[in-house]
């Protein structure tokens, strides 16, 4: 709650990449270039950045401790600015660290840096804990005088509305300082164990002449071969199974420290801090969550049960539920070509999107080449707010891919709009943070498919854009239910493998329907989702931005005036808007129980257009 990882990485995106090719066939791909932030890890400027975060850190400590509820506005706005610089500055060296780890999570010496600079920084930073902590000592009545007389402070006061929300849960300034310097032993050290675990996994395929990583395995789910998808399916079950053990242990610790900790704050439920930090109601979230079940039967059930169809299958085991359909286009999309399309929609939309997006492509702010021990997945890091943000993909030149990298440029033009708000009110909530990127892939899928004119071409478009959906909105809320219902076993003595197994099968049965055979194996396959280690119910998040911006995409459509300059409005708000503000200009409420209903029907009537192509 109020010590937090220092600066961690966003969790990877939950994506399943389709087969991809050598290298050769996708063209240059770029590589980041980190000299905006450090030119390496012995690189004096960043030295000197610690040394200068260290001494800021207790002079601000000698400065204001016990001294808040005495300043005046003006003087508690300076405390602010202050504190807001030295984060600025340890988020650029912890971006730098994270960024460099995430090239090569197999490299020791990369590993021994990040973990170095996390236990320097919680250990600069230690001083600072009791600053939010008085802040919400500071009587009411008080600082509603002192937000009067101060047009500064007055600006910092959605952060200020943040940091007291969460009064009823602080512990005494000793614990919370404890549970400070404790992280980088606690949940951070066994969030690396997993990182790296993961990393060093070799999957031994059958039909492959080498084993493969994670990312290359997960690929062959969406093979056009049958038997490959077969092997990729079942060497990942065999090697998860093998490692099962390690995983039960990380994921019965993390989740047994956060009841602990939840407990003594007081939390009233396991996903409770989740919501606060999303700023976002229990009750909409709830409302969301049961939408999305209501919907299962008329989305994913039968969407499933088309695709077996089309593949000639009675049933679809879970090495065929990525499969691409026979029509599906199997060419291999070079970089330059990825490039151009998502620029072209971007631009298509407003030609400030694409000068937004531009850089990254062309000042190395784009990791995209798979490469041993490089992290899965894709994501895109806001870094410090006088930076850019950073992309990181796997690119293997197949439209997911392409759609990937609108995703990720979606946050990236969002991050950047936001930034000018500095470093404590650029942070946008997570069911917000995923506005942009979803709109940017949305805006990119319309595109291709708009250009495309062969039948069956539009038919295998169409239906990878409902598996999107779908993953993004049935499968996340399937696992924010099995955190939900993890969290609560634990609290009542240790999960085994087996039992987090049956969890895993009876949701994803309930939310994939009776299209989908569960065969041995399949209970294994929450291990390698890094979101539940990293961030629990961080997940829901995604389908409340998927349903977010099929709302939004809607009003987009219907033509309402002014739309693209109050889009851009909204992202540059960055976190100093709540959802409800945010959305008014649009017409929408996301604590309607219809706006839900209205995204998730955009996902029925593409369904309802797949069938109708028989």
């Amino acid at each position: 709650m109020f010590h937090r990882p220092p600066f961690a990485l966003r969790p990877l995106r939950d994506t399943v990449q389709e087969g991809g090719g050598p290298a050769s066939e996708l063209g240059p791909l770029p590589e980041w270039d980190l000299s905006d932030l450090y030119t390496s890890m012995e690189a004096p400027e960043l030295a000197a950045d610690m040394d200068w975060s260290a001494a800021r850190s207790s002079a601000f400590a000698a400065d204001y401790e016990g001294r808040l509820a005495d300043l005046s506005g003006e003087g508690l706005a300076g405390a602010i600015a202050a504190y807001e610089a030295i984060e600025n500055k340890l988020t650029r060296i912890m971006t730098f660290a994270g960024l460099l780890y995430s090239q090569n999570t197999a490299d020791p010496a990369r590993a021994k840096f990040v973990g170095d600079c996390q236990v320097r920084v919680t250990e600069i930073t230690q001083p600072l804990v009791f600053f939010t902590l008085e802040l919400n000592r500071i009587d009411e009545a008080a600082l509603a005088a002192k937000l009067a007389e101060s047009p500064a402070l007055a600006r910092y006061r959605p952060w200020l509305d943040r940091i007291r929300a969460l009064r009823p849960f602080q512990l005494s300034d000793e614990l919370e300082k404890f549970l400070h310097d404790q992280s980088v032993v606690g949940a951070s050290a066994w969030h690396r164990l997993f990182d790296e675990t993961m990393a060093s996994l070799e999957f031994e395929v059958e039909g492959e002449d080498a084993p493969l990583g994670l990312e290359a395995t997960l690929n062959l789910l969406s093979d056009h071969d049958r038997a490959r998808r077969q092997a990729g399916g079942e060497a990942l079950a065999r090697t998860l199974g093998e490692n099962l053990r390690l995983f039960t242990l990380v994921t019965n610790v993390l989740a047994k420290e956060k009841e602990v900790e939840d407990r003594w704050r007081k939390l009233p439920a396991p996903d409770h801090s989740r919501h606060l930090a999303n700023q976002v109601e229990p009750e909409v979230v709830d409302a969301l969550r049961e939408a999305v079940w209501e919907a299962c039967p008329r989305l994913s059930h039968r969407y499933y049960a088309m695709k077996a169809k089309w593949l000639g299958l009675d049933r679809l085991e879970y090495w065929d539920r990525n499969a691409p359909l026979p029509e599906s286009d199997d060419r291999r999309i070079g970089w330059e070509e990825a490039r151009d399309t998502v620029l072209g929609a971007y631009g298509a939309f407003s030609p400030k999107m694409a000068e937004l997006a531009q850089p990254f492509f062309e000042r190395g702010w784009i990791d995209a080449a798979v490469k041993p021990g490089k992290a899965p997945g894709a994501f895109a890091h806001p870094a410090a707010t006088d930076v850019h943000p950073f992309v990181l993909l796997n690119f293997l030149g197949k439209t997911r891919d392409v759609m990937t990298l609108a995703h990720e440029l979606g946050h990236g033009v969002h991050q950047r709009l936001a930034a000018k708000q500095g470093e404590l009110l650029s942070q946008t909530p997570l069911t917000l943070a995923e506005t942009a990127s979803v709109f940017g892939e949305m805006l990119t899928f319309r595109r291709v498919l708009d250009a495309e004119t062969d039948p069956s071409r539009r038919k295998a478009l169409l239906a990878g854009k409902v598996e999107d959906m779908i993953n993004t909105v049935v499968r996340q809320i399937a696992f924010y239910e099995f955190e939900r219902q993890v969290h609560a076993e634990r609290r009542g003595g240790e999960l085994t493998s087996e039992r987090l197994g049956e969890i895993w099968l009876d949701i994803q049965t309930r939310s994939l329907g009776p299209a989908l055979n569960p065969r041995e194996g399949y209970e294994t396959f929450w291990a390698y989702i890094p979101h539940f280690i990293h961030a629990p119910f961080y997940v829901y998040a995604y389908a409340f931005g998927d349903g977010l911006v099929n709302a939004l995409y809607a009003v987009y459509e219907e033509g309402l005036e002014g739309f693209e300059q109050k889009y851009f409005d909204m992202l540059a708000a960055g976190g100093t808007l709540h959802h409800k503000e945010l959305l008014a200009p649009f017409g929408l409420d996301a604590s309607d129980p219809a706006f839900w209903q209205k995204g998730l029907g955009l996902i029925e009537r593409m369904i309802d257009e797949l069938e109708a192509m028989g």
